[in-house]
């Protein structure tokens, strides 16, 4: 595009069916004398707005260098074109930009005695290019600056579908989006369905196809990620993700928003008939904190009061049982303990996670948490219960990662693994099988305290953005942020929401999992959940 044209005193214009001069410019008025010698003073609005108006004879508005384009530019890049640089401005002046003040030209590039033409040939020997190469650097930077130096290679843009037509690429999307939800094909039916859809929208012979081999090329191409040949299942799960602009759960404060789920953990654990079977693991975690706040485990079948229990569990602190280490108190840990323990004297004996109430609760729709039990249970605590959308699973996102990461941090160490799928199971999983469901449970609330002190990579500091924060640094952080919770009381101590009375003893040996506490002695705790404060 061309640069626009300054109005300057001396330029020539076209106005009014004719040339004019410009004789002078004062505030909004230009005065003007036209070919024949005549004199006018116009409004320059009404100049510029005239329908012929066009400055003939003016010079072109200098054109600014893209910096923002040269900070994109790899340092290789910037770095040649800088060189380049030095060296056109050292022909045109006879000094690099860099010079000091009191350099003098070298002879061969000196313009009081050297013509440009012949300090374009030295240049040309001294880089072993072609003059016409140094004449095209020069004319490229005086036109573009900086930018005219750069190699135009690394800024290139290309399709990844090549020289194809782009309304052969665009059948080949559609006809891929339509293979979305339809029974696994092979690459040469996607071929005559695209062929039959162009010919449909086109017209037989209007748009050229590829040979058979660029045909594949260009499909496999389009389809990767998209799993169109591969398994149905798994595309339509890739298929059912949000965009690229999709915005993830965002909390500011603690309880803001917390998540549940329940699923089979990757364990067997030992029925009192001496059975093995998968136990369920229903937890909540917080969205602001990434807290588990609570975690629940059963038999294969979780119920309704299952879920219920996990909000009891959740209004009560956790309290420190025999053989836990001393690092896992709260007076220990980055916790405000002081100031908990005002609110609540049971903190004085508490482990190192926090009590959230929540605010709202994100759930699926599963049976046990759209049942009347828990939904009521969620009223009596004053919680708003929210649903996902069916069969979207980004809803909750947070939740199912948390998932992943308890049967790869926790699961695999402990006896009985099964592996996350039937390819990586052992063959005698059942006779590994060493706890029962209250046992495991003591274990996986004692990892869950190592969880609260572990650095978690999606919890930052926004002073310090590559530290990453575990979960007791951001609640304390927040909290001190964004105020305590409101204050009421709730009690949890009814018939669907009372707390176990009696924790497991530590004596079936060590759970070989890293951060658990030693197994050594033994010993029960009691805690009975009666009535939880909001923090005031």
């Amino acid at each position: 595009m061309a640069a626009l044209a300054v109005l300057r005193p001396g330029d020539w214009v076209r106005f009014d069916g004719g040339e004019h001069k410009v004789l002078a410019v004062a505030g909004t008025s230009v005065r003007l004398r036209s070919a024949a010698g005549s004199h006018s003073v116009v409004l320059a609005s009404y100049l510029m707005a005239a329908p012929d108006f066009a400055v003939t004879g003016g010079e072109p508005v200098p054109e600014v260098e893209p910096f923002g384009l040269l900070d994109s530019l790899p340092e290789v890049v910037l770095a040649a074109a800088r060189e380049w640089e030095r060296h056109v401005v050292e022909v045109q002046v006879g000094l690099p930009p860099d010079a000091a003040p009191d350099a003098v030209p070298r002879p061969q590039y000196d313009p009081a005695t050297r013509i440009l033409a012949a300090r374009e040939q030295a240049k040309a020997a001294e880089l072993g290019v072609s003059a016409r190469t140094i004449q095209s650097r020069r004319a490229r930077y005086a036109r573009q600056g900086l930018w005219g130096l750069v190699d135009q290679r690394a800024v290139r843009t290309w399709e990844a579908t090549g020289r194809a037509d782009a309304r052969l690429v665009a059948a080949i999307r559609e006809v891929l989006d339509a293979e979305t939800h339809a029974s696994t094909g092979t690459r040469s039916r996607l071929i005559r369905r695209v062929v039959k859809a162009v010919e449909a929208t086109h017209g037989p012979g209007v748009v050229p196809l590829p040979s058979r081999n660029t045909f594949y090329k260009l499909i496999e191409t389009l389809s990767a990620g998209r799993h169109t040949f591969g398994s149905a299942v798994t595309r339509r799960q890739a298929a059912n993700r949000p965009d690229g602009p999709f915005t993830p759960t965002f909390a500011a404060r603690p309880g803001e928003q917390v998540q549940i789920d329940s699923t089979p953990i990757d364990v067997m654990v030992l029925l009192e008939s001496g059975m093995p079977v998968r136990a369920d693991l229903t937890l909540a975690i917080d969205v602001a904190t990434r807290t588990i706040t609570a975690a629940v485990l059963r038999p294969t079948g979780t119920k309704a009061v299952d879920a219920a229990l996990l909000l009891a569990r959740m209004m009560v602190p956790e309290p420190m049982r025999p053989g836990w280490a001393a690092a896992l108190r709260m007076s220990a840990s980055r916790l405000p303990h002081a100031r908990l323990l005002d609110v609540d004297v049971r903190m004085e004996l508490a482990a190192a996670r926090p009590v959230i109430v929540p605010d709202t609760i994100v759930i699926d729709n599963g049976r046990v948490f759209v049942s009347d039990t828990f939904t009521r249970a969620c009223a009596r605590l004053g919680i708003s219960v929210q649903n996902c959308r069916p069969r979207t699973p980004t809803d909750k996102g947070i939740v199912e990662a948390t998932f992943d990461a308890i049967n790869t941090l926790f699961c695999q160490h402990v006896a009985g693994n099964t592996g996350s799928n039937a390819q990586l199971r052992g063959n005698r999983v059942s006779a590994e099988a060493a706890w029962t469901v209250p046992d495991l449970q003591d274990l996986l609330d004692a990892w869950l305290l190592v969880w609260q002190q572990r650095p978690h990579d999606a919890l930052r500091d926004p002073y310090f953005p590559r530290r990453a924060m575990s979960p007791n640094d951001k609640y304390a952080a927040l909290v001190a942020a964004a105020g305590w919770p409101g204050g009421r009381s709730t009690t949890t101590a009814s018939a669907s929401t009372t707390a176990p009375t009696t924790a497991p003893d530590w004596g079936h040996g060590d759970a070989s999992t890293p951060g658990t506490p030693p197994s050594e002695g033994s010993g029960r705790s009691t805690t009975t959940p009666t009535t939880c404060a909001r923090c005031t």
